[in-house]
């Protein structure tokens, strides 16, 4: 529908089309203002999603290419889960979680911006890239709340290790039983605290 904003996380994806007035970064940028209130939050769970998907072990042991690609796939697994929790929390768990993507995808447009995509494409490599991240969550959410192993590794085996050369023996399972112990640990998080900005994750070598 024209007019609508579409760069929500709660069911929707971007639409290609866009508005005819502002563009989907534009709008986006405009809500971030308007909504000022949860910057903190995000803030810190952006911060704590990065540092976590910087993590060694993911790439020297776990076969997930150290590229801009490998390291975005795995900013966004942290994010799915940080996302995924919040939205358990309400109204304000969502309301987080949705600053929380719009922050994401502001930084990674910056980071386009800086890496020489110019500014009559970024928007729609943003957008693609923001169709990707729903999918993913999409796919990965059910397997989650199942706790279907075979499945999540299915999906990462199509999507992080897509410009592998073959990950290590065993690598893909680890990866996904590392995700089913960081969604029940984050899952076993206070609420207000991490609608807060507040959370801690696992270390890899807690996946046995």
């Amino acid at each position: 529908m024209a007019g609508q904003d579409t760069a929500s996380i709660h069911g929707r994806s971007p639409d290609a089309t866009g508005s005819g007035r502002l563009s989907w970064i534009k709008r986006l940028r405009e809500r971030w203002r308007r909504e000022g209130s949860r910057r903190n939050a995000a803030h810190r769970l952006y911060a704590a999603a990065v540092e976590q998907s910087r993590q060694p072990t993911f790439y020297a042991g776990w076969g997930v290419p150290d590229s801009r690609e490998g390291r975005l796939e795995m900013l966004n697994l942290h994010a799915m889960l940080l996302m995924r929790r919040l939205r358990s929390e309400g109204n304000e768990g969502r309301a987080v979680a949705q600053a929380l993507f719009d922050l994401m995808f502001l930084d990674l447009d910056r980071h386009l911006r800086e890496w020489g995509v110019g500014d009559l494409s970024v928007g729609k490599h943003v957008k693609k890239l923001a169709q990707s991240f729903f999918g993913r969550a999409a796919a990965l959410d059910p397997l989650l709340s199942s706790r279907d192993a075979a499945g999540i590794e299915d999906v990462l085996r199509r999507n992080v290790y897509t410009d592998s050369a073959g990950p290590p023996p065993a690598a893909i399972g680890r990866l996904a039983g590392y995700l089913l112990l960081q969604e029940a640990w984050i899952a076993g998080s206070d609420g207000p605290a991490i609608v807060g900005g507040l959370v801690t994750f696992a270390p890899p070598a807690a996946q046995s």
